[in-house]
């Protein structure tokens, strides 16, 4: 097969390794690529974005299929296109695609198919948004309706935390269009999960689990990012909590979105919250996670390309997946300034010495080559990431790992896994 990834970070790197070992595989592209890829296979320099050039790019090169990373494009429709021309791809249309598109979208379709998630509230208007704070209390959520890159969640401790919250979503339009609607919702306690399943638009397949780490400091402090390091599969998550998520939230979306014409093919990723109540919904997502993929890919067994096919063509349920027993642990190491204003251009030395260990890879996020020298070209650069027969084996694995990197422009948290650990 002659296989297209789509994308440029560290969730594209995990894919295309994984994808790369399949005895499946003729040819490898992916699309723009980073420096790590490029190791896996031919990177094209064409954006994510670029519906129109990714299309025209299947069509030149005979494409057979196409496993599109990120969300941006499966919102704008890449998938839509791509099926129109005859190329089979792995992600949803643009209508369920919706799903993580809009958070609005997501919570009424959560209250009409009964899918416990957190009280919400939708607003566009400041002024009734703070209203709604005010009399409500802190602390609260506030998040913004579209596609933020992970930067578009605010849990605000205080009522002015909530209300600058607002005033950068609806006046200041931080996030763009993205943030001319917002979501105001109850803060839920407990911990925090991610829960994956491959889906062929009636059946699902649920992937192993992971837990990630948001924001940018220590002991979860700071903004929150897109994903400062990951661990699989995630503390506390019994072995129960699997039929009980399944039964009560993918499967009833799953029915919900066929339901109303949208019918969902792909990998459905579910933040949950592990509550006294069970298991709510914080958000869906249609995408792998990044960095948790990091960590699955790393304990995945089984050939992942048969699995995405299956997806698509609609047969999931002759599918099973092997993982590793294993614990995986992923470390990213960001650039100075990551999240506000990330510094681009240092140069990154001792990657060789750094993945020594067989039980090491490392995944390149943002990262570019000029001529030998490898630079940091982006906020998250690298996801160092480690298996272990232990979770501290692991964490063990990837620290040691991280200190041999040579890098002086980077930076990232020293506390990823230690929160399981106590646990």
């Amino acid at each position: 097969m002659r296989v297209l990834v789509v994308g440029s970070g560290g969730r594209e790197h995990a894919l295309a390794w994984a994808i790369s070992a399949s005895p499946l595989i003729d040819r490898l592209f992916c699309a723009p690529g980073n420096a790590g890829i490029a190791e896996e296979g031919e990177c094209i320099a064409i954006a994510a974005t670029d519906i129109a050039g990714l299309v025209g790019f299947c069509r030149r090169e005979r494409i057979d299929f196409v496993v599109v990373g990120p969300e941006a494009p499966l919102v704008l429709g890449l998938v839509d296109a791509l099926e129109g021309e005859g190329i089979a791809a792995f992600g949803p249309s643009a209508a369920a695609a919706a799903l993580e598109g809009s958070k609005g979208f997501a919570k009424d379709l959560c209250a009409r198919a009964h899918i416990p998630t957190a009280d919400y509230r939708r607003f566009r208007d400041a002024t009734a948004a703070k209203a709604f704070i005010a009399s409500h209390g802190a602390p609260i959520v506030v998040k913004a309706d579209g596609l933020a890159a992970g930067k578009g969640v605010t849990i605000a401790g205080t009522l002015d935390e909530g209300f600058r919250a607002v005033d950068a979503a609806l006046v200041e339009r931080r996030f763009g269009e993205a943030g001319c609607e917002i979501v105001v919702e109850d803060l839920l306690a407990g911990e925090e999960v991610s829960f994956f399943a491959l889906v062929d638009g009636k059946e699902a397949l649920p992937l192993a689990t992971a837990q990630d780490y948001k924001r940018v400091g220590e002991g979860d402090n700071g903004p929150n990012t897109g994903g400062m390091g990951a661990v699989s599969p995630a503390p506390r998550f019994g072995v129960g909590l699997e039929g009980i998520v399944m039964e009560r939230i993918i499967l009833p979306a799953i029915a919900a979105m066929r339901g109303e014409g949208r019918a969902f093919k792909g990998v459905l990723y579910a933040g949950l919250m592990l509550t006294e109540a069970g298991p709510k919904l914080l958000e869906f997502n249609t995408r792998f996670g990044d960095p948790e993929c990091q960590v699955l890919m790393m304990r995945l067994m089984s050939d992942l390309l048969p699995a995405l096919v299956a997806a698509h063509d609609g047969v999931l349920r002759s599918f099973d997946l092997r993982w590793h027993a294993e614990h995986a642990l992923c470390v990213v190491m960001a650039a100075k300034g990551y999240p506000e204003e990330p510094q681009r251009g240092s140069e990154i030395r001792g990657l060789g010495a750094a993945a020594g260990d067989p039980k090491v890879k490392i995944f390149h996020a943002g990262t570019r080559r000029a001529g030998e020298r490898l630079l940091a070209d982006g906020g998250r650069v690298l996801g160092v990431t480690a298996l272990g027969e232990h979770l501290a084996g692991a964490r063990d694995r990837a620290y040691a790992a991280v200190g041999r990197v040579d890098w002086p422009g980077g930076f990232c948290r020293r506390d990823i896994g230690r929160r399981a650990l106590r646990s």
